[in-house]
């Protein structure tokens, strides 16, 4: 469903007792854009957004920990980051976005999620250092977003819509393979993963087959510690490069685009609208003709992500003025399918899921 945000899992702790992670104090919110601050690997911001002893207690505070890390309870932990960040924000000077697209309160759409240090680099700098520090420690592989069970069915079922789309069959959104297929074939389809994080989803793709993998992030920490992943796991020919999806420097194009969480973060940013709009135009550059582009996010529906695509096409075509539902809307990436088999909750006499899953197909 809209607006919710699942805490990341750490793969020794048990999904139930994962705390959520709080949400930044209003001042934060609702402030303006940062130039460069998610964009060309984190030069250029017109402000300091903490300190670094501050940054610390804020990442400390809204990582999930196991038995080696803090030994304040969550409450405590969370209490303290909300001060600190209360206090950063009351004290920074938030320079203005010079974007048309700027998220403006007063414009802001009321499904819109708002800002949060998670949409920040030197937020993802800290974690990841973090993280390649306990892995070094204590070999852990770090926070997995989503949970095991939905990045093995983002794995699985990303196989089984290529395989529908290369045997001219409709998607059936089912997260396992049922039929026979040419290992061959996947061998030969080049896979791009954007924000990889830890790069454990490129492992579990290389378990369907997939030998053609690159994972990207603009976080430095994040690389060293995948390749580190990789290299312990036996996955040695996933290739890992520093690159940022919004400034992109690869020169190549890609038959899949894999996304689990990296819009999620991008939308986070204080001028996340503008920064999504980016990100699109990255990804219809990034993929071939004919691919698809497999984004799981936990901030928007599938509705959501299916009307974003939507206008993206309309900007992209220079069809603004078409109403929405009108006829003959011209397209860029054509929706395929989702995930039908995430469990769903009901709020608000409306079922959904925190979870969604959904493929399009670039036109």
């Amino acid at each position: 469903m809209a607006g919710i945000r699942l805490a990341p899992e750490e793969p020794e702790l048990p999904p139930q007792g994962t705390p959520p992670r709080p949400q930044l104090p209003p001042a934060f919110a609702g402030a303006g854009a940062t130039t460069g601050a998610l964009a060309g690997g984190g030069g250029g911001g017109g402000f300091e957004m903490a300190s670094d002893d501050e940054r610390s207690v804020a990442a400390d505070s809204w990582s999930v920990r196991s038995e080696y890390g803090s030994t304040l309870d969550d409450d405590q932990r969370y209490a303290d980051a909300a001060e600190v960040l209360a206090a950063a924000a009351a004290s920074a000077n938030f320079p203005s976005a010079a974007s048309d697209y700027c998220s403006d309160k007063d414009d802001q759409d009321p499904g819109e999620v708002e800002g949060s240090m998670l949409g920040l680099q030197s937020y993802w700098d800290t974690s990841y250092s973090e993280d390649l520090a306990n892995f070094q420690e204590h070999g852990h592989a770090g926070e997995i977003w989503f949970g095991t069970d939905v990045m093995d069915t983002v794995a699985a079922w990303t196989k089984q819509i290529c395989t529908d789309i290369i045997q001219g069959g409709t998607p059936s959104g089912n997260d396992s393979v049922d039929c026979e297929v040419d290992e061959k074939q996947f061998s030969n389809c080049p896979v791009l993963d954007v924000g990889t994080g830890n790069g454990l989803l490129l492992q579990a793709l290389a378990k369907q087959g997939f030998s053609d993998l690159t994972g990207t992030d603009y976080s430095e920490g994040a690389i060293e510690l995948s390749k580190n992943l990789a290299e312990r796991d036996g996955f040695t020919s996933i290739n890992f490069l520093v690159d940022d999806i919004l400034e992109t420097k690869l020169d190549r194009k890609f038959k899949i685009i894999t996304d689990k969480g990296t819009l999620d973060a991008i939308g986070l940013h204080p001028d996340g609208r503008a920064k999504r709009v980016t990100y699109w135009e990255s990804v219809f550059n990034l993929v071939e003709p004919g691919g698809i582009a497999v984004i799981t996010s936990c901030n928007h529906t599938k509705d959501e992500l299916r009307q974003e695509v939507e206008d993206f096409s309309k900007r992209k075509t220079g069809k603004e003025h078409l109403d929405e539902g009108a006829r003959n809307v011209p397209q860029i990436f054509r929706y395929i399918d989702h995930v039908r088999t995430y469990p769903t909750i009901m709020f608000g006499g409306v079922e959904g899921s925190q979870v969604c899953t959904v493929a399009f197909q670039r036109v």
